[in-house]
């Protein structure tokens, strides 16, 4: 998940967004310095230096890295954004968040994890690394007595021949 990513200029045109219209299906990889909104639907990786915008009716399945997105639509895929990410009211998004801000308005969905990250952390989940934080200690191994009752316990099982009779 290698990505030189660098904020692009300010002064952004019309002509610098990336679109998929409506109706539109597309496959593949969007790599973009500027703004990318997709209103149609959308299958693979969308990197963007700046902002996405996911509209209504559009549907991605992929992950998502980029400085602040907003989404109204259906995203099946892990974020990873550097700022901000809005989920909006009509919005269903089924993945793992890596977020720093997040704002959630009444009605949206969400199924997943959620990790708050710094910039630094996101620094290093695009350029491949893996932060502290997402090292996986390894698990001990259960010993096989460790849940063992001791025979004296108010929790222990009688025997058949401790039972009295009716």
């Amino acid at each position: 998940m290698s990505t030189n990513y660098q904020r692009p200029e300010d002064n952004q045109g019309v002509n610098d967004v990336s679109r998929i219209s409506a109706g539109s299906t597309v496959k593949g990889e969007i790599s973009s310095p500027y703004n990318v909104r997709i209103d149609g639907n959308f299958e693979g990786r969308i990197v963007s230096q700046s902002k996405v915008v996911i509209g209504e009716k559009a549907i991605i399945k992929g992950d998502i890295i980029c400085n602040n997105i907003d989404i109204w639509g259906n995203v099946q895929g892990d974020l990873y954004v550097q700022d901000t990410l809005a989920l909006k009211e009509t919005c269903v998004v089924e993945g793992d968040l890596h977020i720093r801000r997040l704002a959630v308005e009444l009605d949206a969905t969400f199924n997943g994890n959620c990790k708050m990250i710094t910039e630094e952390e996101f620094a290093q989940l695009t350029s491949g690394e893996q932060p502290a934080m997402y090292s996986v200690e390894e698990e001990k191994p259960v010993q096989e007595d460790a849940f063992t009752l001791p025979s004296s316990s108010p929790f222990s099982v009688p025997s058949a021949g401790d039972i009295p009779e009716a």
